[in-house]
């Protein structure tokens, strides 16, 4: 009960603006005491950490989707690896909270910061901690990426796509066969992962009235819902209905994690299948901050020690003969770019740090045709695709950051937006980043907004949420794609040009979109293929 009148306090505060931020000055204060009940909540991130040993065959930094493909196949194929994961590694239970929701959120939501506005435009406080979602803010983009084992598999809404022949083809450039993406590596992922449509059961079921809404909207506008496939363990959304379990994925538990395990996130696939076979251990707490090839060949990667707190337990370098990168495209980047500028990595070329994008994600919301409760059901069960003007997909999305019920219908929007930016570094703060163009911003907007309000205005929708103020929103992204990509920075199998032995394996290998879907499982297939030609060639 002490709990839901912290969060009530807190959601109060954070409505009425207290002290000119969400909490006012009350975080800062209240630092040992939300410590002491993260503690509690959840005490196995807070088990002591193991050490990495000094030198591994093979590291793989990162344990996101390409990262674990990497794992899992050179085990495999018996080659000892090593996997660095700044995040901690979070366990699922049926009644816990081990995560907390994104519409009253708390430090394990959030990666060592102290505020956020998310799609709600609503700025929010916490104690700062190490949560799951890292939001890295650049000039004219805010970019959401994971910090946990399991990487972006723990706070994704599940949706898993492969893009149409002719997108792909026009965002890879040859540089990938579709066709063998299409025979081998997306059906291996999807056996993998056991990705299916939304069953009838769950469709029809309360919390995914929104779902049925959204369809009856777009069916009057002319269009047909195309079912999505997805990553959820439905029997577990069964179970949370019939009260076998706490409630996650059927009210609005996503972005920061599915507390009973909902999600079939890496930690339940492949991860899990590489450490089962003793030649893959994951470490959790282990920020990489700088790699580098020695003269011998060697590489060496300079690593942090955290606990969940932010304390600075250890620092490290260590060495291994091949490196995997699998930061994802941000973390990957930053990586490179550093290395670049500071002569770390001496043969780099000039496409390092270029091609990156977003994915052209947008959110939208429209007004619901008539009056009635739409359930906060997570995953995502249908699309539409239209080419009207950009192509773009628009996705059937719960409302995030919201708590009661809105009439409103979200959409994630995909547009295929062929802008592209440049990562640089700055040598005054050894950082590294980017800026996004407003023009862009407005552009992709423009195009997703006048699909989704030509359906409102087709279904007969009662309101018009711009005139609420939850408008359209570009100011951020969830899909970070390119920065070293494929064919460009590295040959067609993510070798990086001029360091034989370093890897790309992420999503900083994708040209920016991944051709108005979803990118994860694109990702996971082309780590698939990239590290099965690697371990065929022996290089």
């Amino acid at each position: 009960m002490r709990r839901r009148a912290l969060f009530k306090a807190a959601g109060t505060a954070a409505l009425l603006g207290v002290g000119g931020s969400a909490f006012g000055t009350s975080v800062a204060s209240a630092d040992p005491m939300w410590e002491g009940l993260f503690r509690t909540w959840v005490p196995e991130i807070f088990a002591p950490l193991p050490d990495p040993p000094e030198h591994s065959p093979a590291i793989v930094i990162g344990s996101g989707f390409g990262a674990a493909v990497t794992a899992l196949r050179l085990a495999q194929a018996g080659i000892a690896n090593t996997v660095l994961e700044r995040g901690s590694r979070w366990p699922n239970d049926p009644w816990r909270e081990i995560f907390t929701g994104d519409d009253l959120p708390d430090g394990r939501g959030f990666w060592h910061r102290t505020h956020f506005t998310g799609v709600t435009k609503m700025p929010i406080g916490f104690a700062d901690f190490g949560g799951v979602l890292d939001c890295t803010e650049y000039p004219g983009i805010d970019v959401w990426r994971a910090a946990a084992v399991g990487g972006g598999s723990v706070i994704f809404t599940g949706a898993m796509v492969a893009p149409e022949r002719r997108f792909f083809d026009h965002v890879f450039g040859g540089t990938v066969d579709y066709g063998e993406m299409d025979r081998v590596y997306y059906p291996r992922v999807r056996e993998m992962l056991r990705l299916s449509p939304m069953p009838a059961d769950i469709y029809n079921s309360s919390p995914f009235a929104h779902s049925r809404a959204w369809d009856d909207q777009v069916r009057r506008a002319g269009y047909e819902p195309r079912p999505n496939d997805s990553i959820f363990t439905w029997d577990i959304l069964r179970a949370e209905l019939a009260g076998a379990s706490r409630a996650s994925a059927t009210a609005a538990r996503s972005n920061l994690g599915n507390s009973n395990g909902a999600k079939f996130d890496l930690n339940q696939n492949y991860l899990k299948y590489a450490q089962d076979t003793g030649r893959s251990m994951v470490y959790p707490g282990h920020r990489v901050d700088a790699i580098a090839q020695e003269p011998g060949g060697r590489y060496s990667v300079t690593v942090t020690k955290l606990a969940p707190t932010g304390d600075v337990l250890a620092t490290r370098t260590l060495t291994c003969d091949r490196l995997f990168l699998g930061a994802g495209s941000v973390g990957t980047s930053e990586l490179l770019v550093r290395a670049q500028a500071t002569g770390a990595l001496t043969h780099l070329n000039e496409h390092i740090g270029d091609g990156w994008g977003t994915n052209g994600d947008v959110v939208l919301a429209r007004g619901a045709s008539a009056l009635a409760g739409h359930g906060q059901g997570v995953p995502s069960a249908s699309r539409v695709f239209d080419e009207s003007g950009a192509p773009l997909t628009l996705e059937s999305w719960y409302i995030p950051g919201i708590p009661f019920e809105t009439g409103a219908l979200a959409s994630l929007g995909m547009v295929l937006d062929p802008t592209r930016a440049r990562f640089g570094y700055d040598r005054a703060t050894n950082g590294v980043g980017l800026s996004w163009s407003t023009k862009n911003r407005d552009d992709i907007v423009g195009a997703a907004k006048a699909v989704d309000h030509r359906i409102a205005e087709r279904a007969g929708a009662l309101l018009e949420y711009s005139a609420l103020g939850y408008d359209a929103n570009a100011l951020f992204t969830a899909h970070p794609l390119g920065g070293a990509v494929l064919g460009r920075a590295t040959d067609n199998h993510g070798r990086v040009h001029g360091h034989p032995g370093l890897y790309v394996m992420d999503g900083a290998a994708v040209p920016g979109s991944t051709g108005t879907v979803n990118p994860s499982l694109t990702i996971t297939a082309l780590a698939e293929r990239n590290i099965e030609a690697i371990i065929r060639a022996g290089r």
